[in-house]
C-alpha cells in the first residue's frame, strides 16, 4: 500500500522533493506517453470513469455511488468496474457481496455492490463481459483514469478541495500519477469536492485547459449519526484527518484519533489495541464505511471491533445535480447511440 509522505503535500515539496526530481522526470515521461495512447479496447456499453490526478483518497467512490443513483433515474442499469485494490484476487471476477470478503474482493468493491454488480478486474476490458452477463447497460469506473486499456465516454476527475494536487509534482517527488497537463486532455469535466485552496489553484488550471468545473460537498449519510459520547475515531483511508474532520464538523467530540495507512488491512493486534483503549477511556468506537468493510467476514478480535464500531458514513451531494446530470445523459445517450435531451 502506498503511504504518501508529507512533503508531497507541502506548496514547494522541499529538499526531499527536489532530490527526486530526475526520477520524477522519467515517471512523467513513461506516465505522460501511456496516457496519451489509444485505447486498446472499446466496450459494447458507455462508459463513465470517476478518476483523480493523485495518488490517495480524493472522494471517488462517494462520486462513482452518486453517479449511479442519478444514471438509474436516467433508466440505465449500471454496473461497477474496479481494480480491486487491496484484495488478492487476481483473475477478473464478479463480486457476491454475500461471500466476498475485502481481503479478496478489496473494501471499495464491497461498497460499490450495495448499489450494483461490480467486476472486479486489473485488467480492466476482462471486466466488461461479466458484467454484461449481469445485465448492466453501463459501466462507472471507480479509478483507472490514467488506464488506456479501455475507452473511457465520460471521465470525471474528483479533486479534494483542501489538498489539491498538493506540491503539483510528479510522483515520486509528488503525489501526481501523471503530468497535469497531460491528465487534463483525457478529463471531460474536474469535481472540486469542498473548499479550500488547493481546490481553487486546480479549478484555475482546468478553466484554462477548457475543462467543466463541478463542485460538491461530502455530507453525513445520517444527519442524527451523533447522539453524545467521546469517540475513538480510526481510519485507514487516503486522507483520515479529512475523516475526522467530518466526525468534528458533524459534532462529534474525538477523545482519540487512530489514523492508519490508506487501505490498512486491520490485524488482530491492532483490533485488540483499539478495543482495550475504548474499553479503558469509556469512548465509543468510530469509522469509515471502507474501513469498517474491511473488518466484515473476519473473526477474533477483528469481528469484535467490526460490531463494536459504529460507521460514519458520507454521501456526495452535487451543488448542481442538474448539471451533471444532463453532461452524464448526454455522454451516455451518445455512446448508446440513443437521442439525448442535455444540452
Amino acid at each position: 500500500m502506498i503511504t504518501a509522505p508529507r512533503f508531497w503535500w507541502r506548496r514547494r515539496g522541499g529538499v526531499t522533493s527536489l532530490a527526486l526530481m530526475p526520477v520524477a522526470a522519467i515517471w512523467s515521461a513513461v506516465s505522460g506517453a501511456r496516457m496519451l495512447r489509444p485505447p486498446l479496447v472499446r466496450a459494447p456499453l458507455p462508459v463513465i470513469c470517476v478518476g483523480n490526478f493523485v495518488v490517495g483518497g480524493a472522494g471517488k467512490t462517494p462520486t462513482a455511488l452518486a453517479i449511479a443513483d442519478i444514471v438509474k433515474d436516467l433508466g440505465f442499469r449500471p454496473g461497477f468496474l474496479t481494480r480491486g485494490y487491496g484484495g488478492r484476487v487476481t483473475a477478473a471476477h464478479l463480486v457476491d457481496p454475500a461471500r466476498d470478503d475485502a481481503a479478496l474482493v478489496g473494501d471499495e468493491a464491497l461498497l460499490l455492490a450495495d448499489k450494483g454488480p461490480v467486476a472486479v478486474a486489473a485488467d480492466r476490458p476482462k471486466g466488461v463481459p461479466l458484467l454484461e452477463a449481469a445485465g448492466v447497460d453501463c459501466i462507472i469506473m471507480d479509478d483507472g483514469f490514467q488506464n488506456p486499456s479501455l475507452a473511457k465516454d465520460f471521465s470525471l476527475v474528483v479533486v479534494d478541495g483542501v489538498a489539491g494536487i498538493g506540491n503539483g509534482k510528479v510522483m515520486p517527488a509528488g503525489p501526481l500519477r501523471a503530468p497535469l497537463r497531460t491528465q487534463l486532455v483525457r478529463a471531460d469535466a474536474v469535481l472540486i469536492v469542498g473548499t479550500g485552496e488547493g481546490g481553487d489553484h486546480v479549478v484555475r488550471v482546468a478553466a484554462r485547459a477548457g475543462r467543466v468545473i463541478l463542485r460538491a460537498f461530502l455530507e453525513p449519510a445520517r444527519p442524527d449519526f451523533v447522539d453524545g459520547g467521546r469517540y475513538l475515531a480510526f481510519a485507514g483511508i487516503g486522507r483520515p484527518e479529512k475523516f475526522f474532520a467530518s466526525l468534528e464538523a458533524a459534532g462529534a467530540e474525538i477523545a482519540g484519533r487512530e489514523p492508519f495507512p490508506d487501505h490498512h488491512p486491520f490485524s488482530d493486534a491492532d483490533a485488540a489495541r483499539l478495543l482495550a483503549r475504548a474499553a479503558a477511556d469509556g469512548f465509543r468506537l468510530v469509522t469509515t464505511a471502507k474501513d469498517h468493510a474491511r473488518l466484515r467476514g473476519t473473526s477474533g478480535a477483528r469481528l469484535q471491533l467490526a460490531e463494536k464500531a459504529e460507521v460514519f458514513g458520507v454521501r456526495m451531494r452535487f451543488e448542481d445535480e442538474a448539471r451533471i446530470r444532463r453532461l452524464l445523459e448526454r455522454a451516455l445517450k451518445q455512446a448508446a447511440g440513443l437521442p439525448s435531451t442535455g444540452r
